[in-house]
C-alpha cells in the first residue's frame, strides 16, 4: 500500500483530542495514516476545533510548498560527533544526514555504534524516527572505510554464477 501523502484536512475527517500543550489529529480515514501531533503550547485549551484544524492545514501547506521548492543536499559531520543526546526529546538526535555507524552486538541483541557510542536498535530506531517520512538508503561497508563513499553497482538482484550463468540474488 503506497505511503499516505500529506494533505489538508477538513473537520469531519479528523478526531482531536487535546493532551497538555499538544492537539491530537488522529485521521478518520485509515488511508491517510496515523495523524498529526501538534505542540500548540497552553492556548490549545481554548481554541475551537475549527481554529485547530486551521492550524493543521496551516502547517500541512507550509510543509508542502517547503517540499516543492527544496533541494537536498546531506550533510555529513566530520571532525566531531555525529550523534547528540537531546534532553527536550530523551533520546539521541543525529547532527546531520549521513550516520557513519558499525553494526555491532550488545546484550545479547543487535546494536548500532556511533562515534563511540553504541545504541540499541529500539534507540537507533528512536533516532531514526526524527526523519520520519524521509526515505534512507543504508550501504553497508568495511569498517576501515566508513570515510569513503563507495562506488555503487546497480544490478537487477540476480547474482552472478561463477560459470558466467546467473540465479536469483540474496
Amino acid at each position: 500500500m503506497p505511503r499516505p501523502r500529506l494533505r489538508t484536512v477538513t473537520l469531519d475527517e479528523v478526531k482531536i483530542t487535546r493532551d497538555g500543550d499538544y492537539a491530537i489529529f488522529r485521521y478518520v480515514d485509515p488511508s491517510m495514516g496515523g495523524g498529526m501531533d501538534l505542540k500548540v503550547g497552553p492556548r490549545v485549551k481554548t481554541m475551537t476545533f475549527d481554529e485547530l484544524v486551521e492550524l493543521h492545514n496551516d502547517i500541512v501547506r507550509e510543509r508542502l510548498a517547503l517540499a516543492a521548492h527544496y533541494k537536498h543536499e546531506a550533510i555529513e559531520i566530520v571532525g566531531g560527533p555525529q550523534i547528540e543526546y537531546s534532553e527536550q526529546c530523551c533520546q539521541w538526535v543525529p547532527r546531520g544526514d549521513v550516520l557513519r555507524c558499525i553494526v555491532t552486538w550488545r546484550d545479547g541483541e543487535p546494536a548500532i555504534e556511533i562515534d563511540d557510542t553504541e545504541l540499541k536498535l529500539r534507540e537507533f530506531g528512536e533516532m531514526l524516527s526524527t526523519h520520519e517520512g524521509w526515505g534512507m538508503r543504508v550501504v553497508f561497508v568495511p569498517e576501515g572505510e566508513l570515510q569513503k563513499t563507495p562506488k555503487i553497482k546497480v544490478s537487477t538482484g540476480k547474482r552472478e554464477r561463477s560459470d558466467g550463468g546467473t540465479r536469483s540474488g540474496q
